[in-house]
């Protein structure tokens, strides 16, 4: 199965510092490059990350705040000048397509945009993945999102040499998981074939702990959640719309997630960040703390 690659453009909160920069994550699989929030800074990044933006497919938006959205106009102006050839995908919630046409007023973007505001529903199904978000709970409309990549009927090379089956269009109809005559004999694909479990990666980005949350991450491989502040801040994570490490980490046990990655993480920890780990360690074994241009892949 082809990989799917994560790039953490930015991993800080609503404040930059030296080494974290606004959200912004890049998803790539195959030939789609989706970006998730385009905070301040973001097409700089792409620059030292030796990324082409003009390669992106999609952008999905968490929600409307600077420091998820304000490096939209300059990365639109960017690919307008780089002669982008695409049609750019943008999802958001509700609200997204007026904030767009504002942007139009202010800024010349010239390239063709296809915008949505989408909210509890499947929004994207190709061949290979699903898109889904769910709506959160923030100061303003907010959506999250899971990137799922779908089980794969394989052939077993051994057992095709068992019934002496020939490359052809036979065994297309067996990846298809229907069942084929060969030599008089029916030979189902059950037969000749495995199943390659898909993979799904969950992004949440700024809410409150609900259950919605919890429902969109189910089984997530991955999680990439908001973790702003320490457990002894849940006032003011409460008073803001936003999660605590332990909110996260409650999260994805509920959830029943593999690995757990926190990211927005409040520039008041700059200085201790290793504690920021540590004290979520204690809560769940496989997590980290994603850091500006880290990569995975999965």
């Amino acid at each position: 199965m082809d990989k799917v690659k994560i790039t953490f453009l930015g991993t800080g909160d609503s404040i930059p510092t030296k080494t974290r920069n606004h959200s912004s994550i890049l998803l790539s699989y195959k030939e789609e490059n989706i970006l998730i929030d385009c905070g301040e800074g973001t097409q700089r990044q792409f620059r030292i990350a030796s990324l082409n933006p003009c390669k992106l497919t999609t952008i999905l938006i968490t929600h409307w705040h600077g420091d998820h959205t304000l490096g939209l106009p300059g990365l639109l102006q960017t690919l307008a000048m780089g002669n982008y050839q695409k049609k750019l995908k943008i999802y958001g919630p509700k609200g997204t397509k007026n904030y767009l046409e504002i942007l139009k007023k202010l800024y010349p973007i010239t390239i063709p945009l296809e915008i949505y505001e989408v909210s509890n529903k499947k929004i994207i199904e190709s061949p290979d993945f699903i898109i889904e978000t769910k709506a959160m709970n923030h100061t303003k409309p907010a959506n999250a999102y899971s990137f799922i990549l779908k089980d794969k009927i394989r052939l077993d090379k051994q057992k095709l040499k068992k019934y002496h089956l020939p490359n052809s269009k036979l065994l297309q109809k067996l990846k298809e998981g229907l069942p084929i005559v060969f030599n008089k004999k029916t030979i189902k694909s059950s037969q000749v074939s495995y199943t390659e479990k898909g993979k799904k990666i969950t992004f949440i980005l700024d809410t409150i702990i609900n259950e919605n949350a919890v429902s969109l991450a189910k089984n997530s491989d991955i999680l990439i959640i908001e973790s702003t502040f320490l457990p002894q801040e849940k006032a003011l994570a409460i008073e803001h719309k936003h999660l605590t490490i332990n909110d996260s980490t409650l999260i994805a046990k509920k959830a029943k997630v593999k690995r757990l990655i926190l990211t927005h993480v409040s520039q008041r920890y700059e200085h201790k960040l290793h504690h920021v780990e540590e004290e979520a360690k204690k809560l769940f074994p496989h997590v980290s703390l994603a850091k500006d241009f880290e990569t995975i892949e999965i």
